[in-house]
């Protein structure tokens, strides 16, 4: 009888305050050139101003452009959204194959991650069967966004904690003309950046097999 094959919990990798593009060349990179034995990694940061637009993204979903912040088309799924100071951005780089993990799967276990966090806050949340991400009554508090490449995985989720979301005026988020968001310091929290990633980081580690 074989015996099971062991998966280490993904590395915690803390980048602090990372600008957009070279972290995103950084995910290509260590994706392509991983092997078998890659450990997985889960890279948490916040980014300078940046608007990014998915690989099917619509122009037209950025509704202004007098805003100075920088517009990157990039390879993720999805429409458009918002990175910014205050937003904790988890990005997960997974062997999905080896964790024998779907796409779908991944997503609701991400999205689940989140919810089980807001519990703590005794903040009640939900996802949505029509738009990734994960909402608080009505508004959007996290969003999600994934590439797949050679059955691994790289981007993640992005959670408001305490941040400017003046620039979400310019855009459609996600796509969806008038959606709101919102972040954890509507619902009173004060815990820090580095409180909350800690938090996240952990919820991120009980739901990934």
């Amino acid at each position: 009888m074989n015996s099971p094959i062991y998966l280490p919990a993904p590395a915690l990798r803390h980048l602090g305050v990372a600008p957009y593009v070279p972290t995103w060349r950084a995910m290509q990179q260590f994706t392509a050139e991983r092997v078998a034995a890659t450990r997985d990694e889960i890279w948490l940061t916040q980014h300078p101003p940046v608007y990014t637009l998915g690989l099917a993204g619509k122009p037209a979903h950025l509704l202004r452009a007098d805003t100075g912040i920088p517009l990157i088309k990039i390879d993720r799924g999805g429409q458009i959204t918002y990175h910014g100071p205050g937003q904790l951005v988890a990005y997960v780089l997974l062997d999905l194959k080896r964790r024998n993990l779907g796409v779908r799967a991944l997503v609701r276990k991400l999205e689940s991650a989140v919810i089980n966090l807001l519990g703590e806050y005794r903040i009640t949340a939900n996802y949505r069967t029509d738009a990734p991400g994960v909402y608080v009554q009505d508004a959007k508090i996290a969003a999600l966004g994934l590439r797949i490449k050679n059955g691994c995985c790289y981007h993640g989720l992005a959670l408001n904690i305490d941040m400017d979301l003046t620039p979400y005026q310019a855009i459609n988020p996600c796509g969806y003309a008038g959606l709101a968001v919102t972040q954890l310091r509507d619902f009173g929290v004060s815990d820090t950046f580095e409180i909350v990633s800690e938090k996240m980081s952990q919820h991120l580690l009980k739901v990934l097999p």
